[in-house]
């Protein structure tokens, strides 16, 4: 980056932490309602870096820190499962200007993919670019491939994207050895992800902020929050950290369109897995007006995904294991198990399981009238729950939940936005209507 800004240097992650800190406080806390729940909420959001940087793997701390981010992530768990009680939203807005907000957005945005650009890609990014030749390749996958057990076949497609660039990039470069020319495609291929997917939530926040919540500003200040974080800077560049997050939070973009919404939630569902568990949820929202359409765009994406795992299946066993694996089939296994497990007794994951799908499916009961505040702050409650029992490094992927998470924290009320209020009648009663005027004509 010291070609684009002079004699520039990334900052180190704890000083970052002591800056982004005091920034947030001074942002966007509000000392003229100390004891307010959007204050408690940044102090909480700001307690996630001490547990992140005694994570780290280079870390002597890292059990500490996993349970300290199953302490804060146990805060927030009973944070976003009461937000639905929480009647009362007092406009809170920052202490800056929507200009300054908009310039701060900007201005992170640019320096953060500018480390991006610049930053070593780790081997767990480079699965997807290497997962999408070999799909385009039809070559078989190995025996035990270890990215198969943490990312569905919507991972590697979504790499597509992010590949046609880079492919148009390294055209135009110097000719090199296959297997570095290939390597350095991945790496190019990875960044681009990464840049896409955080471009992809930075936006869709905006989006949800202007257009469902009647506040540009709110987006804006939420976006701009997510960026601020410290977790955001040390993670930046994981790929399979932000692209999660993006299909999410445009998930909750598109609810108006319950088709739209369904196919994205498939889509994330066939990426990581974990989203799956947000379907009772949404057909809870969606069960008076949309259900078929949401249950159709679902259907119709993992359909798709899973027909593709053929390109890389030689024959039927070999199908089958790989759509187990995408279902989430291996995600009990005891085995190969990193992250807060690996310190503690694998088997008491078994009750923490069930306790998650217990709540996750009675999420589709409670509460009995669902609105877009409730599909926020219950979708970032399932999200975080993940975190307990998921077996590679549990805790540490904030970003499937935080921009909801976020957006919770800077929503207006939204009782009014219920599926009956927001959603047209769809094609299918149209098309009833349609039928059953021209028999009366006739």
């Amino acid at each position: 980056m010291e070609d684009i800004l002079y004699q520039y240097k990334q900052i180190d992650r704890v000083t970052w932490i002591y800056l982004s800190s005091m920034m947030t406080i001074g942002i966007y806390f509000k000392f003229s309602r100390f004891w307010s729940v959007r204050n408690l909420d940044l102090l909480g959001l700001i307690a996630l870096a001490p547990g992140l940087v005694m994570a780290a793997p280079d870390s002597e701390l890292r059990s500490v820190g996993y349970i300290w981010l199953f302490a804060v992530g146990l805060f927030f768990l009973l944070r976003l499962l009461a937000d639905p009680m929480m009647v009362r939203r007092p406009l809170l807005e920052p202490n800056l200007s929507p200009g300054g907000l908009t310039f701060m957005l900007a201005s992170l945005f640019v320096f953060l993919m500018m480390n991006v650009i610049t930053s070593d890609v780790t081997e767990s990014d480079l699965e997807g670019a290497r997962r999408l030749d070999q799909i385009l390749a039809r070559e078989q996958v190995r025996e035990g491939d270890a990215s198969l057990g943490r990312h569905g076949p919507g991972y590697p497609l979504l790499h597509v994207f992010a590949s046609v660039p880079s492919k148009a990039l390294a055209n135009l470069g110097e000719t090199l050895p296959e297997h570095q020319e290939s390597l350095l495609l991945h790496k190019a291929t990875a960044r681009t992800m990464a840049i896409l997917s955080h471009l992809g939530i930075v936006a869709g926040m905006v989006l949800i902020g202007a257009r469902h919540f009647g506040s540009g500003t709110a987006g804006i200040a939420a976006a701009a929050l997510y960026l601020l974080l410290p977790y955001t800077a040390q993670m930046v560049g994981r790929v399979d950290h932000a692209l999660p997050a993006a299909l999410l939070v445009w998930v909750i973009a598109m609810y108006r369109r319950p088709l739209a919404a369904g196919m994205l939630m498939g889509l994330a569902a066939g990426a990581v897995y974990y989203p799956i568990f947000l379907i009772p949820l949404w057909v809870g929202f969606y069960w008076q007006r949309g259900l078929f359409r949401f249950v159709l765009g679902v259907i119709l994406t993992l359909s798709l995904l899973v027909g593709s795992l053929a390109l890389t299946s030689t024959d039927l066993a070999s199908f089958l294991v790989q759509a187990k694996q995408m279902l989430g089939w291996t995600s009990l296994s005891l085995e190969n198990v990193d992250g807060f497990w690996n310190y503690f007794e694998p088997a008491y994951r078994i009750p923490v399981v069930a306790a998650f799908v217990v709540v996750s499916f009675s999420l589709a009961l409670w509460p009995a009238q669902k609105n877009l505040g409730t599909l926020l702050s219950c979708s970032a409650a399932v999200m975080l729950g993940t975190q307990f029992w998921h077996a590679q490094g549990g805790g540490l992927y904030v970003a499937w939940y935080l921009p909801l998470v976020l957006l919770t924290v800077f929503r207006p009320n939204l009782e009014d936005r219920i599926a009956l209020s927001v959603l047209g009648a769809g094609w299918l009663p149209r098309l009833r209507s349609a039928y059953s005027g021209v028999e009366k004509a006739a």
